[in-house]
């Protein structure tokens, strides 16, 4: 896809990007927006993308979907993300089921059925409200505070850690994958629950997926730094607001956090790669390569 070197330098500017994350734009993101717009056919053709924790995805989202604007194609972009239960639900969960299942993130914390009313709306005429959650509460934001979107939209793109995953073998549950599995989830019953979400619901959402894309990190160790990375800069930037500093997870709190995502992300690495349509091979330093 060739790229206008003024709504380029426009993007860059209007995104607060650096000069320099131009050539990862014609690396990366022209090239996936251009294999994107090439087979998009009829209304809401769905693109997943799909990477772990801190591996550019709304980066991507937000480059790939200006670009197919350019182009023409009206886009909507949604983050599993904001199909998170609301807290008051995922109480209950934890209260019912299992007490890890408070922690939003894993298959079974999403409202997999807003997700597949907000696909098939996208796909018809009229408006659309996207989801989004507020993660500083929490919680569900205010549906007033969503944004809309006039149907139907030509591309949806969903991106999130575990798009497109599919359930493990029964017996790859067994054993613990970490500490946070060895001590809070002794019996396997979280993990259990988990799994049989993607085997469940999720595979209607799943389902949906027309092209499924894939980041994939070099270990999970470059995920953990990618995630406290992450951290890092919020931390920054609320000191810097003269906000609380404390908002914002420590290293030792990500290292944590991150164990909750840990089986998946090993799995999805190793068992999605042979069926995704792209896979984007990452380095330590989220230098990209198309597979």
């Amino acid at each position: 896809m060739t790229i206008d070197p003024t709504w380029l330098a426009d993007f860059l500017r209007e995104e607060n990007l650096p000069v320099e994350f131009a050539g990862e734009i014609e690396r990366l993101q022209a090239p996936l927006a251009a294999r994107i717009a090439a087979v998009a056919m009829g209304a809401a053709f769905v693109v997943g993308i799909c990477g772990p924790q801190g591996s550019g995805k709304s980066t991507t989202v937000s480059v790939v979907a200006a670009l197919l604007a350019a182009k023409g194609l009206k886009v909507a972009t949604l983050s599993l993300d904001d199909l998170y239960l609301p807290r008051a639900d995922r109480e209950a969960l934890a209260r019912d089921v299992h007490p890890l299942l408070r922690t939003r993130g894993v298959p079974g914390t999403h409202d997999v059925a807003l997700g597949l009313a907000v696909l098939d709306s996208l796909a018809g005429e009229g408006e659309t409200a996207l989801p989004r959650f507020d993660k500083a509460a929490d919680d569900r934001a205010p549906v007033e505070t969503w944004a809309v979107v006039e149907g139907p939209v030509d591309v949806v793109l969903l991106e999130g850690w575990c798009v497109g995953a599919r359930p493990q073998p029964a017996e790859a549950l067994a054993e613990p994958v970490n500490t946070l599995e060895r001590e809070r989830d002794p019996d396997g019953s979280w993990r259990t629950y988990v799994n049989a979400a993607l085997a469940g619901r999720y595979r209607a959402l799943f389902g949906r997926l027309d092209l499924l894309v894939l980041f994939t990190a070099p270990d999970f160790g470059a995920v953990l730094a990618w995630r406290q990375e992450q951290e890092a800069k919020l931390r920054a930037r609320l000191t810097g607001r003269g906000e609380e500093a404390s908002r914002a997870m420590t290293d030792e709190e990500v290292a944590v956090f991150v164990q909750h995502y840990e089986r998946l992300t090993h799995h999805i690495a190793r068992e999605m790669p042979a069926r995704a349509d792209l896979v984007v091979a990452l380095d330590a330093d989220r230098r990209s390569s198309i597979a």
